[in-house]
Order: C-alpha cells, then structure tokens, then sequence
C-alpha cells in the first residue's frame, strides 16, 4: 500500500506525468539501452521502432499510479498475472528491475525538470518498487513452478524434428528436447518464447509463440506467421529468421510454457473464436479435448482472409471425428473455394458478425487474434449477456483490450 504522503503527492502530480508520460518513458528506453545495450536482447525491438512499446509503458505506469490512489476501479491481480507470465517467458531477473527502476525514475526527472522535487522523487520511486516487488514475487513463483533453476537460464534447446509449410506466410516446427529430455507439459493457451540471434552480429530477439499441438505428446509444436511489414513498419525480425534460415536439425531456444490464460476454461460448453494465426491455441485446445473429452459442446469460430490462407485447416475435419459435439463456423473475407472435404462447417463471406457467432448458455469463451478483432467480438458477446469473466483472451505485444 502506497504511504499517505506519497499517495497525496503521486495523485497531485499524476497529471503532469500523464500529459508527459511517452515522452518520459521515450527518454527512459534511451537512457537504459545506452548504459546496458545488453538489453536491447530481451526488448521486443519492433515495438520500440513503431513507439508502442514507450506509449504501453506509460499508460501502465499511469494507470498503476491510479489504482495506488484510488482513482481507478480496475482489478490489477489480472494485469499483474499477465505481465508477469510474459515477463517470466523472457528470463528477468530481479536484477533488472533495479535497473529499470533507476533509469525511469531519472527519465521523470529529466523531463519534468524543477518540478520534481525530492518528495516527488521519493514517492514516485514508491510506486514504482511496490509494482516491481508485485512482479519479483509473481516471477519467483512462475520460476519456481516452471523448475527454473534458481539463478539459473530459462533457455532450453531444441531440436527441429519436422517442418510443416502450412501456407505461404505460415510453418509449423515440431520440436523435440535436444537434450533427449521430458517434454514439460502445459496447458492449451500456453505460449513459449523463442530466442534467435541475428544476422550481422545484431545481437538476439525473443517473440512468443503459442503452442499449437496436443499437451502430454511427445514433442511441442508452433506455428508461426511470417510478419511482413505494412505502412512502412519492418518485416518481423523473429518470424523472418524462422522462415527463411530454420530447417530439420536444427535447434532452437524456448523458454518452458507460461501464460496465465486457459483456452479450455473449467468445463461446460467451450466457445473458441481466434482470427488468422490467432489460431493455434484454439488447435491445441481442440487436440487435447478430442484426447481427455471428447464429449463437450465445443464451438469453434474463425476468420480469415481465404480458405488458402487459414492455416492448419486440414486438421479440422480429423477433429470433428475425433469430438462428435463440435461445430464450426467459418468467416472468409473471401470465401471462394472456402470448402473442405470432409469438414461439416457453415462458410460466411465478409467480416465476422459477432451476433451469429454461435452461443451455448454458460459458455466459456476464448478469444485469440489482432486487438481490433477481440475487442469486436468481445464487445459483442458481452452485449449478448456473457459475463466478463468468461470471456478469456490473449494479448500478444504491448496491446491490452479496454472495458
């Protein structure tokens, strides 16, 4: 709990960092990569580029700094859980925080100037290592769970044992321990980070990928899409390497599966509705549920731009054997040649209209996909009368969905 002194000064002085905030947290990122270009390897570099990163940044610590004083509403246990997971999947340490923390802190100074006075340091650096110590504490455990050993790498080899060209822009890597070691279990909605080092010495980058295939199999799998760059933003650095340099036999490093969401909620009829690679959580929730329950009413909903661009579709009518209680509905912006043999699915043309997605009372539902997409269909359900907390998503970047 934020002290009374500093509560009273963070909440007299929340306006100015607001108004200041990407401009803080812009000067923050250029301070701490010119002193430790080491982590430049853990920060998501195409973020940084396109300025999300800095704004994601600063509406956090704005929107923390509310919560602290009671301007805002919003349950933060959620939140933390899910930074917490994304950061655990990319190895930080405590340590990190201490130097995230001095390097914010003095950015608030330097852009605000005079106005930051010694009360206004001290309690501004409260807020911030009560948030941290919320994540050191989370992270531990998520370590401790995940059987990372204590100081030690979260990074594990892997050897590619199949690859899989789904469609042009998407491949599946099947992936085996190099090590000949167990296969770590995990639960459907589940990602895992992937580390890759760059050409020209540019150092390392991290994405996370969801994990596509049955828990309990003998192997992991991801399915990755190809991010060309649009409007001027740069082609996917990760999904690039992936695409072009990774065979059979070759390895590469994962960290252990996290992610605070479930795609197969607590039982009862399941509602699983992702848009392109948005996808593969679904896949593996329906590979698992075919496995350990084949009777539950599953509805599956997806949109993409073509059938020959729906990746892993071919899969979808073994699964429909394999769970007699499971429906699909297809949105196709061109549903052209959408047909399948074999698949029992009813093929839309256009945009998804989140009031014919299929509904079963108390359906617990799963959303994966662009932000702009989930915060359709969300937004949908919840005028259909859906609870907020059986509407589960994933955010993979610095986007979160807003009430």
């Amino acid at each position: 709990m934020l002290s009374e002194s500093s509560a009273a000064v963070v909440a007299a002085t929340l306006p100015a960092v607001q108004a200041h905030g990407e401009a803080i947290t812009g000067r923050f990122y250029q301070r701490m990569f010119d002193a430790h270009p080491e982590l430049l390897n853990i920060f998501n570099r195409s973020n940084q580029a396109t300025g999300q990163q800095k704004a994601a940044l600063a509406a956090a610590v704005v929107a923390y700094a509310e919560h602290l004083t009671g301007g805002s509403s919003v349950p933060w246990g959620p939140i933390l859980d899910r930074i917490a997971h994304k950061h655990a999947s990319l190895g930080i340490t405590a340590t990190q925080y201490t130097i995230v923390g001095r390097h914010l802190l003095t950015a608030v100074g330097e852009v605000l100037g005079d106005a930051v006075t010694p009360e206004v340091a001290a309690a501004w650096d409260e807020v911030y290592w009560l948030l941290a110590c919320e994540l050191i504490a989370r992270e531990a455990r998520l370590y401790t769970v995940a059987e990372v050993p204590e100081n030690g790498s979260v990074w594990r080899e892997w050897r590619v044992v199949e690859r899989t060209q789904e469609t042009p822009d998407v491949v599946s890597f099947t992936l085996a321990p190099a090590d000949g070691g167990p296969v770590p279990g995990f639960t459907p909605g589940q990602y895992v980070s992937v580390a890759v080092n760059l050409d020209a010495g540019r150092g390392q980058q991290i994405r996370q990928y969801s994990l596509s295939g049955r828990p309990g199999a003998a192997h992991w799998r991801i399915t990755v899409k190809r991010v060309r760059g649009t409007a001027g933003a740069p082609d996917g650095l990760v999904s690039t390497v992936l695409h072009e340099q990774v065979a059979v036999g070759d390895t590469l490093r994962l960290s252990p599966p996290f992610g605070e969401v479930s795609a197969i909620g607590d039982g009862g009829p399941l509602l699983l509705v992702s848009a392109g690679i948005g996808l593969t959580p679904a896949m593996s929730a329906l590979a698992h549920l075919a496995a350990s329950d084949p009777e539950r009413p599953v509805a599956l909903v997806h949109a993409d731009r073509a059938g020959a661009a729906h990746a892993l579709r071919d899969e979808l009518p073994g699964l429909q054997e394999g769970l007699p209680n499971l429906s699909v509905r297809l949105w196709y912006e061109d549903a052209a040649g959408g047909e399948l043999a074999g698949l029992k699915a009813e093929i839309d043309d256009g945009l998804v209209d989140p009031e014919l997605i299929p509904l079963a009372p108390g359906a617990h539902v799963h959303l994966c996909g662009p932000v702009p997409f989930m915060a359709l269909v969300r937004g949908g359900l919840l005028r259909r009368g859906v609870p907020t907390e059986r509407i589960a998503y994933e955010v993979f970047g610095p986007g979160m969905l807003r009430d």
